[in-house]
C-alpha cells in the first residue's frame, strides 16, 4: 500500500500518453503518479494505435499536435475499435499538469471527454468545412451497412481515401481492402484479375489462382475508375453483384464470397449510359448510395489545413525540424483554382518544401516559383 502523498492506490488507471514531445509525456510521471508500468507512452498516433492493439488501457491522452495523424481521426478510430478506452485530447502543458492529478485521473476512467461530441471525420481525410462535414456524415451512415457505394468526383479529390475510410470504420475494418484500378489493367487480363483462373485457362496460366474479388472475401472491394470497365466485363461484374458468386476463368467451380463493393469514377456515368458505353442496369446496381466529393476550389477553408498536414508529413519523412507556412503563403494557396485538386496541392507543398531548403518557414515565393499563375485567381 502506498504511503507517499499524491500516490495512486493499487490498481490505478492504465494510461497511454501519445505525443512526440518528451516534456508532454514526462508530465505524467513527474506529477506523483505510480511507476512507469502504469503509464505507457506512444510517440505518434500510429504508435498509439499499435500499443492499443498489444495491451489494454483505461485512458488515452492525446497531444493535439500529433506528428503523423490528425488527432480527431485517431480519437475516432480508438472510440470505434476500443470503446472501453476513454479518450482525452489535451491542448498543452498546463492542461497536461491538471490532468496528471490523481483525483482527475480517477474521473477520466468513468467520464467521457467533451471532445467525443465533436463531429467525426474519416481516417486520413483532412477538412472541417461544411462540404467535408457532409461527406463524413454520409460515410458514417453507410459504413455500418453493406450497401454498395459509388464515389464520384474530379481527379485528385480523394476518392480512394474516402473508400478506405468507409472500410476502416465498418465492421469489416480488420479484413482485406482490395483495390482494382479498372483503367490500369488490360482488357485481356481483367477477367482473370477479377475472377481468377484455372491452370491452363490461357497461354501462360501455369497454375490456378483466385482473383481479386475472392481476395476481398469478408472485406471490401474497391473498383476505381469503374467508368473505364469494358462492356464485356460490365455484364460479368453485374452477375457477381447480383449473385455474390465467382467463377474462375477456365473452371466450372463456383465460389460464394462475402464482399462489400465500393466504386469510384471521375466521369459522369449517366452520360456514359446515354452513349451506350455503360450498362444502365449496372449503374443502378453500383449507385445505391452515391457520394459526390467536392473539388478543392469549393472548400477553400480546408486548404490551409491540408497544406500544413502535407508539410508536417514531409518534415517527418525527411527527419528535419518542423516547418511552418507563412500567413501570406496560405492566403496565396487559397486563391488558386487547383484543377488537380488535393493531389496538386500536395505536390505544390512538396516542391515548396524542397525549395525552402533549411528555412523554417514556407513563403509565397517558394510556391510562386513553380506554380502556373493561371491557376491563381486575380493574377
Amino acid at each position: 500500500m502506498s504511503t507517499g502523498a499524491g500516490i495512486i492506490e493499487p490498481n490505478p488507471a492504465r494510461l497511454l500518453v501519445a505525443s512526440a514531445d518528451p516534456n508532454f509525456r514526462s508530465q505524467f510521471l513527474s506529477e506523483g503518479l505510480q511507476p512507469e508500468s502504469d503509464v505507457d507512452h506512444a510517440l505518434s498516433g500510429a504508435h498509439a494505435l499499435a500499443k492499443l492493439n498489444s495491451r489494454s488501457f483505461d485512458t488515452l491522452i492525446l497531444d493535439r499536435q500529433l506528428p503523423d495523424l490528425n488527432v480527431h481521426e485517431v480519437a475516432q478510430l480508438v472510440r470505434r475499435r476500443f470503446p472501453q478506452v476513454n479518450v482525452r485530447i489535451v491542448d498543452g502543458p498546463s492542461e497536461t499538469i491538471a490532468l496528471a492529478q490523481p483525483e482527475l485521473l480517477e474521473k477520466l476512467s468513468s467520464v467521457k471527454s467533451e471532445d467525443q461530441t465533436e463531429p467525426e471525420g474519416l481516417p486520413a481525410m483532412v477538412g472541417r468545412g461544411r462540404a467535408m462535414q457532409r461527406i463524413y456524415k454520409l460515410a458514417g451512415l453507410v459504413a455500418t451497412r453493406d450497401t454498395t457505394v459509388l464515389i464520384t468526383g474530379e481527379t485528385g479529390t480523394g476518392k480512394e481515401l474516402v473508400a478506405r475510410g468507409i472500410h476502416q470504420i465498418s465492421r469489416r475494418a480488420n479484413n482485406p481492402f482490395v483495390v482494382v484500378n479498372c483503367a490500369a489493367i488490360p482488357e485481356t487480363l481483367l477477367e482473370a484479375e477479377l475472377f481468377g483462373h484455372a491452370r491452363g485457362a490461357f497461354t501462360g496460366a501455369v497454375q490456378s489462382r483466385v482473383g481479386r474479388i475472392h481476395n476481398a472475401h469478408s472485406g471490401t472491394l474497391f473498383l476505381d475508375e469503374i467508368g473505364d470497365l469494358p462492356l464485356t466485363m460490365q455484364a460479368k461484374l453485374l452477375r457477381f453483384l447480383q449473385d455474390g458468386e465467382v467463377q474462375r476463368l477456365g473452371s466450372s467451380d463456383v465460389f460464394r464470397v462475402d464482399v462489400r463493393v465500393v466504386c469510384a469514377t471521375n466521369v459522369n456515368l449517366l452520360n456514359q449510359v446515354k452513349q451506350k458505353l455503360f450498362r444502365q442496369d449496372l449503374y443502378y446496381r453500383i449507385a445505391v448510395f452515391p457520394v459526390e466529393l467536392p473539388p478543392l476550389r469549393e472548400r477553400p477553408e480546408d486548404i490551409g489545413l491540408l497544406a500544413e498536414k502535407f508539410l508536417a508529413d514531409l518534415c517527418s519523412e525527411a527527419s528535419v525540424p518542423s516547418k511552418r507556412l507563412s500567413a501570406s503563403s496560405v492566403a496565396f494557396l487559397r486563391q488558386s483554382h487547383w484543377p488537380g485538386n488535393v493531389r496538386e496541392l500536395q505536390h505544390a507543398v512538396e516542391r515548396a518544401f524542397i525549395l525552402a531548403g533549411r528555412e523554417t518557414q514556407i513563403h509565397v515565393e517558394h510556391f510562386s516559383q513553380t506554380m502556373d499563375s493561371s491557376h491563381v485567381s486575380g493574377l
